[in-house]
């Protein structure tokens, strides 16, 4: 079977021959130099998912070439969405500097006595009292919104340690509770626990990530709510997403919205990412439907009382989505467009999501050759970024430094190359 190479650049050629490109106007309308794309053409030189990706949108190839160039990264299997964890406690241990660990801990291994007698007492308390007091369970909440809060200006370092525990206190008085307050506090525990995986995947632990979401759908259901399981399917595929895993993607996120009874909230939220999912996949078609069936759902879906799934700083996050996909829809100067407008309704305060949208509007806009245009906002997101330190971003981050080293020795790119090159090499 001939290599990748080969195949990509043979079919290449042949595409843009059909559409009656010269190899130099085509060089220019993807932003790449004529040899470099004269190399990738005779199989000299593979092509990266990025270029592949353009090239598929400039030949209106609906994701059948990008299709020939594998991801940059082999994905792993995808999570499997099983328990697996039912007989796991957790262990914290925090270190007189600062620094601290967390790890799940096999039940059988703490009696066995891999673990201090302390260790296990401490996991063993329980609350001693019923929570049933007047304003317990919206103390909780508040505490939640404070966390979600503090998610938006620190790195998962400083959210972590105390949202653990939180969802550990939050738990411990589900399981003491009896009635109404059982219920509502296992909903509450099972989106701490959400958050909490949200978090780790942030760090870039996607293991510790996959664990949490499980525990979350475990906990809304021992309080009798079976949607977290349709949710945990969309956070599932933002860990394919970011593994430019198009196919499980997609997947995922239909596996999301096809169980019965799904709210409508959750299914706007899953066509999202399967909108997502198309558009890495380079099927603008597909990815448009997706894109529209969101925000019908999510328009006429009602906010409950509990804390909301999903966006909470976003007003529309439908149109920050849609320039996303648009970017690995090869569209790079309309998604900037579309981007700069969602972020106009971004509180300024809202550094994670400031600095994700902000990465892939300065990527769109690399992409498209205003490179002086895409280090003037890439200064601006590292701002937001430096401060939330975020295993996510950096992915875009990354796809940054490559897109721009075609010019490195442009001065914009010269200044802004040390500032990036800390933001890539800084660990969550």
């Amino acid at each position: 079977m001939p290599e990748q190479p080969v195949v990509f650049g043979a079919e290449l050629r042949r595409r843009r021959i059909a559409a009656g490109l010269t190899l130099g106007g085509f060089a220019k309308a993807v932003h790449y130099s004529k040899g470099y794309l004269s190399k990738i053409e005779t199989g000299d030189k593979p092509a990266g998912p990025d270029l592949a990706r353009r090239c598929d949108a400039e030949l209106g190839a609906n994701g059948e070439l990008a299709a020939l160039v594998p991801p940059r990264r082999p994905p792993a299997d995808p999570p499997s969405g099983g328990t697996g964890h039912n007989d796991d406690v957790w262990m914290m241990q925090m270190d007189p500097d600062g620094s601290w660990r967390f790890a799940p801990v096999n039940r059988r291994a703490l009696i066995t006595g891999v673990a201090s007698a302390v260790g296990l007492a401490a996991i063993r308390s329980r609350p001693s009292v019923p929570a049933r007091q007047d304003g317990t369970l919206a103390a909780f909440r508040a505490m939640f919104d404070h966390h979600r809060q503090l998610g938006q200006v620190a790195s998962p370092g400083v959210v972590l340690p105390p949202l653990i525990a939180q969802t550990n206190s939050v738990r411990s008085c589900a399981l003491a509770a009896s009635g109404a307050d059982r219920v509502q506090l296992f909903a509450l525990a099972a989106r701490y626990a959400e958050y909490t995986g949200w978090m780790a995947q942030e760090s870039g632990d996607d293991h510790a990530a996959e664990w949490w979401t499980r525990l979350a759908v475990d906990l809304a259901a021992a309080g009798g709510d079976g949607t977290m399981a349709a949710y945990a399917q969309v956070r599932r595929a933002l860990i394919t997403l970011y593994r430019d895993d198009a196919m499980q993607t997609v997947a995922l996120a239909q596996r999301a919205a096809a169980g019965p009874g799904v709210p409508a909230r959750i299914r706007g939220l899953a066509a999202q990412r399967q909108a997502q999912g198309h558009a890495l996949a380079g099927q603008e078609l597909e990815c448009r439907r997706a894109l529209d069936r969101a925000a019908e759902l999510l328009a006429g879906a009602p906010r409950s009382a509990q804390p909301v799934i999903g966006w909470a700083t976003a007003t529309d996050p439908v149109t920050l989505v849609t320039g996303w996909c648009l970017h690995d829809l090869g569209k790079g100067r309309r998604s900037a467009e579309v981007l700069g407008a969602g972020l106009a309704h971004i509180p300024p305060q809202a550094h994670r999501n400031q600095a994700r949208f902000g990465a892939r509007m300065a990527l769109a806009l690399a992409a498209d050759g205003e490179i002086d245009q895409a280090c003037q906002v890439a200064h601006s997101v590292l701002d937001h970024a430096e401060l939330v330190d975020s295993a996510t971003i950096r992915v875009d981050l990354g796809r940054l430094v490559r897109t721009l080293s075609r010019w490195r020795s442009h001065p914009p790119v010269r200044d802004l190359t040390p500032r990036l090159t800390t933001a890539l090499h800084v660990p969550a």
